[in-house]
């Protein structure tokens, strides 16, 4: 299908703004936003105070369980795998209400609606939305969610949030082991500063230590920092320079730090903690009925793959073969294809914790693939806990795209789009049916929580698992 001109002109101005901000990696331009309907968008947008209400109570279900006022357990589970030292640092009274300020769900529309699979409190991407919905709300009339410029604002709202200053000098620190993510940051601290705010992206050894609190130089000057955005995970910081320095002066006070240096906050075992029945009233009672009932919509059932031995009459709640409950994991290391529609993937505090990386499929692998993936679950558990979830299918989108492979994109170059090109003159606008995830970003700001852009991904169908390819579509959502 031959594209009208506009479309593939909308396509590279995309593209060129994606290249002079230095955040593309070469998936695929849509000419358009990612459509959504006006109800659906609505929900998203009211979704973000759920989701922190779920952290606060997520926060405040940690600390009583350490000091015996729920199950000894949550903790267990929550600390398992943790060095002790960082451990007893988010356990300070100091660091007892402090919560991220950033939440990204990864939200698959289903064909039963949408299912939050899990939450990311340092998520990367942010960029690379912020500028996408630059680029597409400067030459398209239809509404961008978010905003336009909503990433930078929300992101800078945020800072001054946490930080309690209506200017604050901000360091977005990025680790080595964070580098494929350096760019979009570094963007979106330009993107701040020419909004008139004061943003750098560092390195962690950029940074300096005197007691009065954490510098940075920019040539001859020397700026004191007053809150430190962490684009770094908690696994990694023994690899991380300066990372005790960084700690000490949060914990005098010498710097605002966000995300929050608690590794429980991270755990996608949380998740299990929210579906366990002997938790359920603690929810309730925390949450509200009508939050509860949201979040226990939408997020899917997930249990901690725990190699605890269980009484010959115990059953792990809620889980079936078929229609048999399970006892035990080895179990369920025998189920059928058919019965382990599950994926499996480490809690957190590990490489292999974030971006997708470490995801298993259980009807996708054989069947002596899905016993070895159990038993590494089982055998890791002290060090990286697990967790089992309930495989959802996303529902069957459309989305067009600028095909690379069908003709030359430097420049349109004059040739006349609207008639059959020789071969290699100009791209076409192709149509792909996939699968589409959503990632809304919510900024906590002192008006409340709010959604300030949100990334659409799709793969095609026969992909698994949905997350940024060079075969995949990335644009924003807009209304439809």
């Amino acid at each position: 299908m031959l594209t009208s001109k506009a479309q593939v002109e909308q396509c590279l101005q995309v593209r060129e703004r994606l290249v002079r901000d230095g955040v593309y990696l070469h998936w695929r331009i849509s000419p358009v936003p990612f459509s959504i309907g006006k109800e659906e968008l609505a929900f998203i947008e009211s979704l973000g105070t759920p989701l922190y209400l779920f952290y606060k109570a997520a926060n405040k279900l940690y600390y009583e369980s350490i000091h015996n006022r729920q199950p000894e357990w949550v903790s267990g589970y929550l600390d398992q795998g943790k060095p002790q030292a960082l451990v007893e640092y988010a356990r300070m009274n100091r660091m007892k209400g402090l919560l991220p300020g950033v939440i990204r769900p990864d939200i698959l529309l289903t064909p039963d609606g949408m299912v939050a699979t899990e939450l990311d409190s340092v998520p990367g991407g942010m960029g690379i939305t912020g500028s996408l919905g630059m680029a597409y709300s400067a030459i398209l009339d239809n509404e961008v969610a978010g905003g336009g410029e909503g990433m930078t604002r929300g992101f800078l709202n945020m800072l001054r949030t946490a930080s309690h200053t209506p200017d604050p000098v901000i360091a977005i620190v990025v680790s080595e082991e964070s580098r494929d993510y350096r760019s979009e940051m570094e963007w979106m601290a330009r993107a701040i500063r020419e909004g008139g705010g004061r943003a750098f992206a560092l390195r962690p050894e950029e940074v300096l230590f005197t007691e009065e609190g954490l510098f940075f130089d920019e040539g001859d000057r020397r700026h004191k920092i007053d809150v430190l955005y962490r684009f770094f995970e908690l696994f990694d910081l023994k690899n991380i320079p300066k990372t005790e320095l960084i700690l000490y002066s949060a914990k005098k006070k010498g710097v605002t730090v966000t995300p929050p240096f608690k590794p429980f906050l991270e755990e996608k075992l949380l998740y299990a903690l929210f579906h366990h029945p002997r938790l359920r009233g603690y929810w309730i009672r925390e949450l509200g009925e009508e939050v509860f009932s949201i979040l226990h919509r939408i997020f899917p059932v997930t249990w901690i793959i725990d190699p605890a031995e269980m009484p010959p009459y115990g059953i792990i709640p809620g889980l079936k073969m078929g229609e048999r409950p399970v006892a035990s994991w080895r179990e369920l290391a025998e189920a059928t294809q058919g019965e382990r529609e599950f994926v499996i993937k480490p809690s957190g505090f590990s490489e292999l914790a974030w971006g997708s990386r470490g995801v298993v499929v259980g009807h996708d692998i054989s069947q002596e693939g899905w016993r070895d993936i159990l038993d590494k679950a089982l055998n890791d558990f002290y060090k990286t806990p697990y967790i089992l979830q309930e495989y959802h299918r996303g529902r069957h989108v459309e989305v067009s795209y600028l095909d690379d492979n069908s003709g030359r994109l430097g420049s349109l170059g004059g040739t006349e789009l609207n008639s059959v090109p020789a071969k290699g003159e100009v791209g076409l606008i192709k149509q792909m049916p996939g699968r589409v995830r959503l990632c809304p970003y919510y900024f906590v700001e002192e008006e409340g929580v709010r959604l300030r852009g949100m990334l659409a991904t799709v793969c095609s169908l026969e992909k698994k698992l949905i997350h940024g390819m060079e075969d995949a579509v990335m644009t924003v959502a807009g209304v439809q």
